[in-house]
């Protein structure tokens, strides 16, 4: 066997839980094999690119092996490489700050303890010398 249905190929190695599953993702566009969109009917050979958008991740696979049927999670494994660059880090922002309702506007106070809160506390530079001498 020299190929095998991409839908059923993306169902045996665990990409999609069911073979339904799979054919549908096909019809949506979202399985593409060789940057060309798939139909559930195209056949995958060995060293073809698998691009799927499962569960909102895009991933990138090469085949490297035929699988018909579907079985362990260890024995999915060898019928694909994932060629998936890793994901950027997290950017890491400041936590929202939320007032009670009802409190009202906040005071002058108040909202330099939210500006210090959210990292904003430096005052600008008026380009003065504080240093007392001139």
């Amino acid at each position: 066997m020299s190929t095998v249905r991409v839908d059923s190929w993306v169902w045996a190695v665990r990409l999609a839980k069911t073979r339904s599953q799979a054919t549908a993702a096909c019809r949506a566009g979202h399985v593409r094999v060789n940057d060309a969109p798939a139909k559930a009917s195209q056949p995958v050979r060995i060293g073809d690119i698998v691009r799927t958008r499962l569960h909102t991740i895009e991933r990138i696979y090469r085949v490297t092996g035929l699988a018909v049927r579907r079985g362990s999670a260890t024995e999915a494994a060898a019928y694909f490489e994932d060629l998936t660059p890793p994901a950027p880090p997290r950017v890491e922002r400041p936590a929202t700050v939320y007032r009670d309702p009802g409190a009202g506007r906040p005071t002058k106070r108040d909202r330099r303890e939210i500006e210090k809160l959210r990292g904003r506390d430096q005052q600008p530079f008026d380009g003065r010398d504080l240093t007392g001498s001139e």
